[in-house]
């Protein structure tokens, strides 16, 4: 690939990836207000749950898709499915049916799964030693959505109300919009060459050594990060905050988990994935305690606890993708994603539950053990050779 077409490629995946992270920001939050307020704690996890199943299996979609048709026809896939999910999900909203909402955020989660993978489209474009830039190039576009999704809540909704519409279909309406424009982005992408992957290359990877440290990282991350991700909104809600407290702590949240990445894709390329995603577990414990020790903070305690949270997660995302990136075809990358978005759902439904039962302190206590479950896995230096 030469040096101007793949230039062109990191930008359209910059782009692409930029608009969905801040489509899904937008629809999960106020999909989880809208399940919170129409059934009550137990119900605010439904959104986020519905959202990462999509995400796991638009990642399958995308990663057969991509082994069989190319990236570009992968990324236009899943952005066009999206872009009708979106509508769905606003339609539900507008409307006040929650199944409407939950049906849509999860065709949503195609397009998020095909955002994912782009990850690793982007490390295939470059040698081994740039491998773990260029992946956390791509994830740093997320920092739009940090940026630009929870700072647009209030104002969406407040659109929405000036139209007639219940507040919270307005963010969810410009998700769908958000998404449409992804999926035109994506046709920039040159055509690729296609190498076709055998039809169970994909499942076959889960008995590979190698595997076992980057994908208890990536679950445990991602478990811990939804689970109290998840309930700061209700948190929040509960103790009287309107969108535009949710919007800026949310912000400082996201922007933790990709705001920083071309850090951390440095950490990975000169220190390794294993070490990185030690340093990941470190700050994950350190977001969990301040999250259970203020959970009223939120001038403080909260902000910065999110943060780490965001960050920490990065960490153990890009360390575990850069261990990756060099072990598994696209379409075996497609199916480990699944796995770890598949997973995360059970976090956003179970958090739901603990939120209820023992309130915001109880969800980040139990989510600061959840981090500690690739410990035995680094102290084993087998677990991250290659095969």
């Amino acid at each position: 690939m030469g040096t101007s077409t793949r230039r062109r490629s990191m930008s359209a995946l910059f782009v692409t990836v930029a608009l969905m992270n801040t489509a899904t920001v937008l629809a999960s939050t106020a999909g989880t207000l809208i399940a919170a307020d129409a059934g009550g704690p137990g119900a605010s996890g439904l959104p986020s749950a519905a959202g990462v199943l999509g995400t796991a299996a638009g990642a399958l979609l995308a990663g057969a898709s991509t082994s069989r048709r190319g990236r570009r026809f992968a990324l236009l896939t899943g952005y066009g499915l999206a872009t009708v999910g979106g509508l769905l999900a606003s339609v539900g909203a507008a409307t006040g049916q929650l199944v409407l909402v939950l049906g849509g955020l999860v065709v949503l989660g195609l397009g998020n799964g095909a955002a994912q993978l782009s990850r690793y489209l982007a490390a295939d474009m470059y040698p081994l030693e740039r491998k773990g830039f260029a992946l956390s190039s791509v994830v740093w576009a997320g920092t739009i959505g940090a940026l630009a999704g929870p700072l647009m809540i209030s104002p969406t909704a407040r659109a929405a109300a000036w139209l007639g519409l219940p507040e919270l279909a307005g963010p969810i309406l410009v998700a769908a919009i958000a998404v449409a424009c992804a999926a035109v982005a994506a046709l920039v992408l040159p055509a690729d060459e296609v190498t076709e992957q055998t039809a169970h290359e994909g499942w076959r990877v889960f008995r590979r050594r190698s595997l076992r440290l980057p994908l208890a990282a990536m679950v445990a991350a991602q478990i811990t990060m939804v689970a109290v991700m998840t309930m700061t909104p209700p948190q929040l809600h509960h103790l009287g905050h309107g969108l535009d407290v949710v919007g800026w702590i949310l912000a400082a949240h996201i922007f933790g988990m990709f705001g920083l990445s071309p850090l951390t894709g440095r950490i990975a390329d000169r220190v390794g994935g294993r070490h990185t995603i030690g340093i990941g577990i470190a700050v994950l414990l350190m977001a969990t305690a301040l999250a259970y020790a203020m959970p009223t903070s939120h001038e403080y305690g909260l902000p910065v606890s999110l943060f780490l949270l965001g960050y920490g997660w990065n960490l153990m995302f890009v360390g575990g993708s850069s261990l990756l990136s060099t072990s598994v075809q696209t379409r075996a990358k497609g199916t480990v994603d699944a796995v770890i978005w598949g997973s995360s759902a059970f976090a956003s439904i179970g958090s739901g539950h603990l939120f209820g039962h023992g309130g915001y302190p109880l969800v980040a206590a139990v989510a600061g053990v959840l981090a500690l479950l690739p410990v035995l896995l680094l102290a084993t230096r087998t677990s991250g050779t290659t095969d």
